[in-house]
């Protein structure tokens, strides 16, 4: 699957750990930065990873910085793309599931590291079951 990441400088530990893991598992990952972990402004990595999104460059994303939601918020700017912000499991799987999520958005200090990975492999796993849910996927753009 190819995958896109990317965030802030609070989730970079988080994405370079999730790299690697992404590629081990046998993913194609690009990743959008940041490149260090000096302090960024997150929309600047997640608008273009959102647009990589919208134009099914990549099928998936993911998105980490402190809380989640500056990146989610950044991310549902745009067109076609469904972010979901998840901090256990049973979220991740319905974001899939249920709304079509396609870029999961992680609080990584909210979150242990392990567990941002079993949520991204929840996330990764998991397919939109479509039906009633599509509809409503259907009526979510503007």
């Amino acid at each position: 699957m190819k995958i896109a990441i990317g965030g802030d400088h609070a989730g970079f530990q988080y994405k370079e750990r999730l790299i690697k893991h992404l590629v081990d598992a046998g993913h194609e990952v690009q990743d959008f930065g940041p490149k260090t972990e000096d302090s960024v402004d997150y929309p600047d990595h997640v608008h273009p990873l959102a647009t990589s999104i919208a134009s099914e460059d990549f099928e998936l994303g993911i998105l980490i910085c402190g809380s989640g939601n500056g990146v989610a918020m950044t991310a549902n700017k745009h067109e076609n793309v469904r972010a979901a912000l998840c901090w256990n499991t049973e979220l991740a799987a319905l974001a899939r599931q249920h709304n079509n999520a396609n870029i999961i958005c992680l609080p990584a200090r909210f979150v242990a590291y392990e567990y941002a990975e079993s949520l991204v492999d929840t996330f990764v796993k998991t397919a939109f079951e479509g039906g009633r849910h599509e509809r409503r996927v259907n009526k979510i753009n503007c």
